[in-house]
C-alpha cells in the first residue's frame, strides 16, 4: 500500500445521500480476481448520463471526492474501495460512510474522511467554485477542516502499511517462535 500524507486537488462533489457499493461497482464486474482495472467500471450505470459529474471536463484529475451521507453503504464489496482509487481518488469527504466500505477503504489506502454536513457542503461550494483542497493526513485537517482519525490508523496510512506489512514487522520474533514450538507432525508427510 502507498503511503499517504496529503492531497491537493480539484476534487468531484457528489452530491448525493445513500450511495451504496452496487452504484459504486455493478455486480457484473465482481468477475475479476485482481485488484487493479477496476476504474473503468466506476460508477458504470451513472456515467452512461453525460452529465453525471465523472463526465464532466472538471473531473478529469481530481483526486478527492466529495460526496453525500453514508457513502458506500450497501453489500459489502471491497471492489468498490479498489474502483474508486483505481479512477484516481486519494481521499473521500462526506459527513457518513458505510461502516464495512470504511475499512475497505482505509485497508488500500484510500483515505475516507468524515466531517459534520455543513462542513461538507462548504467543501462542496468551494470546490464548485474551482477551489483546490487540500486533505492532509499529517494535520488531519481536509479542506481546513480538522477531522478525527484513530492515531493508529493514522500512523499505518502515513508509513503505507496494510495488514501484511505490519505482521512482517514481527518477521524474526514470528521465526523465533516458530523455532522453538516445532510442528508435532510433518506438515510435508503424504498421508
Amino acid at each position: 500500500m502507498r503511503a499517504f500524507r496529503r492531497v491537493t486537488s480539484r476534487a468531484v462533489v457528489l452530491d448525493r445521500p445513500d450511495v451504496d457499493t452496487d452504484q459504486i461497482v455493478p455486480k457484473q464486474f465482481l468477475k475479476r480476481i485482481e485488484r487493479t482495472g477496476f476504474g473503468e467500471f466506476l460508477f458504470f450505470d451513472w456515467r452512461k448520463d453525460p452529465q453525471f459529474e465523472l463526465n464532466r471536463p472538471e473531473a478529469d484529475g481530481a483526486r478527492i471526492l466529495l460526496a453525500g451521507r453514508n457513502f458506500g453503504c450497501g453489500s459489502s464489496r471491497e471492489h468498490a474501495a479498489w474502483a474508486l482509487q483505481d479512477w484516481g481518488f486519494e481521499a473521500l469527504v462526506a459527513p457518513s460512510f458505510g461502516d464495512i466500505f470504511r475499512q475497505n477503504a482505509l485497508k488500500i489506502g484510500l483515505l475516507p474522511v468524515q466531517l459534520p454536513q455543513e462542513q461538507v457542503k462548504a467543501l462542496m461550494e468551494r470546490a464548485r467554485a474551482g477551489e483546490e483542497l487540500t486533505v492532509d493526513l499529517e494535520e488531519r485537517t481536509a479542506g481546513g477542516f480538522p477531522f478525527a482519525l484513530d492515531d493508529f490508523t493514522r500512523e499505518c496510512l502515513l508509513e503505507g502499511l496494510d495488514e501484511v506489512a505490519l505482521t512482517l514487522r514481527h518477521e524474526d520474533e514470528l521465526a523465533a517462535y516458530e523455532a522453538a514450538h516445532p510442528s508435532p507432525i510433518s506438515t510435508l508427510a503424504i498421508a
